[in-house]
């Protein structure tokens, strides 16, 4: 293991090369996230229908451009959540172990969970306003709107325009809703991978590599995905919102729930699996190669009794 700041290093450049791939499908599911906000069913338009179609659709109609909107956010965003996801977990992980069991090695399913849930918690409120930014980019749409648009001319004009209009505060909307969606994915989503890896090393004899951690990061993805998917709804309407449509997390649910029903909550549920099981899948499996790079530049300039602790 690296230090907690090569692992933040390294988390980020895992989680930056993951969503260059991913990002066309989180655009996808935003926009199906919020097409037919509000309204009862029956009188709904539906501009996605899917995760391949709304690919298509938007590149039909907006090119490739279109797809990746809101990429420069994503990057920073991704720097910031998972740098502190994969750093932080590990520490907070032992030092709750060594304070229970007297043993930072013993293992703790309650612990490992909390851990998560802290360590994601952390991010998703470090990099909330790229979030809201990058949700309001995505949204965005010349053709086919859905939801309420905001035309901003990059991540800065719109870091800018929400600051000037709303204050300080606007930049961190929803913030609320962020840390619970990522209270939610992280409180599975790394403890859930040791686990698989641990179990298919026990009971299937598989060794250290890439095809455990392919099987151990699909395993996660999918649980992060039913998990994280409810709150990640409710996280696109409160960020993409104008003034006061919602007044909270609560409030957004009822209201949701209530005009479309109990499964609106899951609207966009396939493109966030088809984005999340690559992420996940890349992130964690680059995760691990990049901590190994990190950690073998770390025993050039460190002193051995400093990467002894790690």
């Amino acid at each position: 293991m690296a230090t907690t700041t090569g692992a933040f290093i390294a988390g980020g450049i895992a989680a930056c090369g993951a969503v260059t791939a991913t990002h066309p499908f989180e655009t996808v599911k935003i926009r199906m996230q919020l097409q037919g906000e509000l309204q009862t069913k029956g009188h709904q338009i539906r501009h996605y229908n899917g995760p391949i179609h709304g690919v298509r659709v938007i590149v039909q109609n907006e090119g490739i451009r279109g797809i990746y909107r809101g990429i420069g956010c994503a990057y920073i965003y991704q720097i910031l959540l998972n740098g502190c996801r994969l750093s932080f977990y590990e520490p907070i992980r032992e030092g709750l172990a060594k304070l229970v069991f007297k043993d930072g090695a013993k293992q703790s399913l309650g612990i490992n969970m909390f851990s998560g849930a802290a360590s994601g918690i952390m991010g998703a409120a470090a990099g909330s306003p790229f979030f809201l930014v990058k949700t309001r980019l995505q949204s965005f749409s010349p053709s086919l709107p859905v939801g309420t648009q905001h035309n901003y001319k990059n991540a800065w004009d719109g870091l800018r325009q929400i600051q000037k209009a709303e204050g300080f505060g606007g930049l961190y909307r929803g913030v609320g809703a962020a840390m619970i969606r990522t209270g939610f994915g992280s409180s599975v989503q790394l403890p859930t991978y040791f686990f698989a890896k641990r179990r298919l090393v026990q009971h299937l004899g598989m060794e250290e590599g890439a095809p455990l951690h392919l099987t151990s990061s699909a395993i996660s993805g999918f649980v992060v995905c039913c998990f994280m998917h409810p709150p990640d709804t409710i996280m696109s309407r409160l960020y993409n919102q104008n003034g006061n449509l919602y007044k909270g997390v609560f409030d957004c649910l009822g209201k949701t729930i209530r005009t479309e029903g109990l499964f609106a909550i899951y609207k966009g549920f396939m493109p966030h699996l088809a984005r999340i099981l690559p992420h996940t899948i890349l992130t964690l499996s680059l995760a691990e190669q990049t901590n190994k790079l990190v950690r073998k530049v770390e025993g050039r300039f460190l002193p051995e009794k400093v990467l002894s602790k790690m």
